[in-house]
This record gives structure tokens, C-alpha cells and sequence, in this order.
């Protein structure tokens, strides 16, 4: 490979949240989602550029980012955005809550489908509106839509926005072409506005096409709103950065007012240098880390297979999250990622923060580290699980 994604590289002492873990020095951390790898070579360069000039004020964002955005898309996933289309803002989650608050009053409802991404929660509820659940219907190592809680859920007319998460967080699944375009079917007839959170769009398994939810329709363009970023793909997420693209001039101008409002209208110039820069020249090197992920995935299925084969590893079609569950184990979820943590020195997510009742049973492994800090990891889970 032309990049090295085997190096340990040592993050302590960087504030790293991800490793900043003081009581227990040696702890791997295989938690929360950033990658231990370093970036794509060209926006280091590109970073390092900027730093060279020395003066970081307020920036103002060039018409070389939205071209990059749209390159990008066009390029790899079909997808024709336009200048005209796209917002900026700090990050995935900020702009998930400016979309919940141009589009809500509180008190209004706001569907999911657990298990999901623990801030969806969070977002909705600090914009003062009610959680409503349509559970996914977890089948063999898999998950698939309950299209008829769906629909019920929906059916709601104080439910306003369906918060979509393609691909899925935490269960790995990348919803097809023909999933996405029955569930924005079912969200325009009711008209519930889908918000798509497609942060991890581009880590993909092999075979695996993530489809953006805008792409499928000329109708679904116009009933969706997609935020997107570099920072899974490209382990930038601490220069906070993202993109709200929708072709609705109306809802536009009220995703720019609640950005405003909520104060997350300016981006550094490092977030702004680091997307030019991945989506210009990045192609490559995400590439080889989706192949090295790919192995990493495989490593893990045949170390469970070998040494915990009661616990089930659902199938990892995108993301680097692998969902796992444990219910062979008799704990709970919390219960075993506080034994895991005490007794292995091994920090993973408990399935719980993905949905109370949806993620019971279930831990999260991130497993975008090199395969021998990996497989430490796992070796400690191993330990742990085979000793209870």
C-alpha cells in the first residue's frame, strides 16, 4: 500500500477525547468515532500551508470549497449538487439542530429509527421537541426498516422531521436505492421532511454503494435535506466542518436564520483548507483506508468466530463501527462495558446510548486503529467476556 495505516501512533498528551482517559493509562479506546490514523498526506500539506501564513483570523468561505463539494459528489457518487444548494456550518450535529429548530416549534415530534446515533437525541430534545421511535427489526446479522411503524409513525401530524441516518450508526447497515425511495415515499405522503445525516458516506464495505438519499429522485431532492462532511472519511472532525445541501430556496433561507440563531455560522479556515484539500486530492488515500478497514472487519469477524462465538457480529456494510451483540454474555449492555473497561482496560460503547430499549443487548467496537491495536483490543474483550 502506498499509505501506512499500520503505524501505533501514540495520542496521549494531545487532548485527544478520545484517549483522554486518566485513571487507566493503558487503556485502548474503541469508543467514540474519530480514527488513530493520520490523515490524508495532502491536507496535512494543506494545513500546514495555512499555518505557515500565520494570521487565523475570521474567514470567509471560497467559491474553491463549494466546488470541491460538488466535484466530489458528482465525481464518486453521482449526485449533481449546485453552488446554490449548500450551507456551511461547524459540524454534522450543529447542523442537525439549526435544521430541527428552523422546522419545529417545541413541542413538535421528530422520528428516528433506534438504534441510532446517540446526538440525534440530544438535538432533539435541546430544541424542545418529543423523540418518537420507529424501530429497525434487527434479522439475522443484519437490519431492515419497519416500513409499518414507519408509516404509523409518520402518519403523525405533530411528527414534522424524520431524522435519517445513511449509512446507518451503529448498526453498519447502508441502506439500497430501493429502501431509501420506499422510506421517502412514505415520508412524502405524510409530509415529514427527512433530514439525512451522511456523515459516513464514503466508508463503505467492498460491493457496498452508499446511494444519497437526494440522488434518487427529483421528488426526494425536493423533500430532503442532506448534511454531509469530510470528517469520518478523513479524520478531521476536530476542524469542524459540514455541508447542509437542499435545492428548497424557502427552507434555505430558514436553516441560514436558526444557524444564525444558534450561533454556528462561522468555520475556521482549517476546516475550510482540509475539505478543499480531501475532496481535491484525498481520493486515493481514502481509497486504501477503506481497504485497510475492510481487513480490520474481517480480522474481527474471525477473532469472535474463534474465541467469542456466542456473541453475534452483526454485518458491517459502512461505517467503522461494528455492533455486536452480547446478550449470550446474561449482562446488560452498560453492565459489560463497565466490566470491560475495570477489568480489560477496554473502552467500547454501550448499546444503551443508541436507543434504551433498541440498543440493549448490543456494544459498539470502533475498530479504525491499526489491526494490532485492534486485535489487543479484542483479545482484552476475549479476556473479559470468556472469564464472566
Amino acid at each position: 500500500m502506498k499509505y501506512d495505516f499500520d503505524t501505533l501512533i501514540d495520542r496521549r498528551g494531545t487532548n485527544s477525547y478520545k484517549w483522554n482517559l486518566p485513571q487507566h493509562s493503558d487503556v485502548i479506546p474503541m469508543w467514540v468515532a474519530d480514527m488513530d490514523f493520520r490523515t490524508a498526506p495532502a491536507i496535512v500539506e494543506a494545513l500546514k500551508r495555512r499555518v505557515d501564513h500565520g494570521i487565523y483570523g475570521y474567514v470567509t468561505v471560497p467559491d474553491a470549497f463549494y466546488q470541491a463539494a460538488i466535484d466530489w459528489f458528482s465525481r464518486r457518487h453521482s449526485w449533481h449538487i449546485e453552488r446554490d444548494w449548500m450551507l456551511y456550518t461547524s459540524g454534522v450535529v450543529p447542523a442537525l439542530s439549526a435544521i430541527i429548530k428552523a422546522f419545529t416549534q417545541p413541542g413538535d415530534k421528530v422520528a428516528v429509527q433506534t438504534p441510532v446515533y446517540n446526538c440525534f437525541f440530544s438535538s432533539i430534545r435541546n430544541n424542545g421537541c418529543h423523540i418518537v421511535e420507529s424501530p429497525l427489526i434487527a434479522t439475522g446479522d443484519t437490519y431492515v426498516i419497519d416500513y409499518d411503524s414507519l408509516e404509523q409513525v409518520t402518519s403523525d401530524p405533530q411528527v414534522k422531521l424524520l431524522l435519517l441516518c445513511n449509512p446507518h450508526n451503529p448498526t453498519g447497515r447502508v441502506w439500497t436505492r430501493h429502501e431509501l425511495a420506499r422510506l421517502g415515499e412514505i415520508c412524502m405522503r405524510n409530509g415529514v421532511i427527512i433530514v439525512s445525516d451522511e456523515i459516513h458516506c464514503e466508508l463503505t464495505m467492498p460491493g457496498i454503494d452508499y446511494v444519497p438519499m437526494a440522488s434518487i429522485s427529483p421528488e426526494l431532492q425536493d423533500h430532503c435535506i442532506t448534511c454531509v462532511s469530510p470528517s469520518k472519511s478523513f479524520n478531521t472532525a476536530g476542524l469542524q466542518i459540514a455541508i447542509m445541501a437542499t435545492d428548497n430556496a424557502e427552507w434555505r433561507q430558514k436553516i441560514d436564520r436558526a444557524v444564525n440563531d444558534n450561533e454556528v455560522c462561522d468555520v475556521n479556515p482549517f476546516g475550510v483548507e482540509a475539505l478543499i484539500a480531501a475532496y481535491n486530492q484525498g481520493e486515493d488515500w481514502l481509497d486504501e483506508l477503506r481497504a485497510y478497514l475492510h481487513g480490520n472487519y474481517q480480522a474481527l469477524k474471525e477473532f469472535f468466530s474463534q474465541n467469542m462465538p456466542a456473541c453475534r457480529v452483526t454485518r458491517l456494510e459502512g461505517t467503522y463501527l461494528v455492533w455486536v451483540d452480547i446478550t449470550s454474555t446474561g449482562l446488560t449492555s452498560d453492565a459489560l462495558t463497565e466490566r470491560l473497561l475495570r477489568d480489560g482496560h477496554v473502552w467500547v460503547n454501550s448499546g444503551t446510548m443508541y436507543g434504551k430499549h433498541a440498543g440493549e443487548g448490543y456494544i459498539r467496537i470502533n475498530i479504525a486503529c491499526p489491526r494490532s491495536r485492534m486485535l489487543q483490543g479484542l483479545a482484552r474483550i476475549a479476556q473479559v467476556i470468556n472469564h464472566l
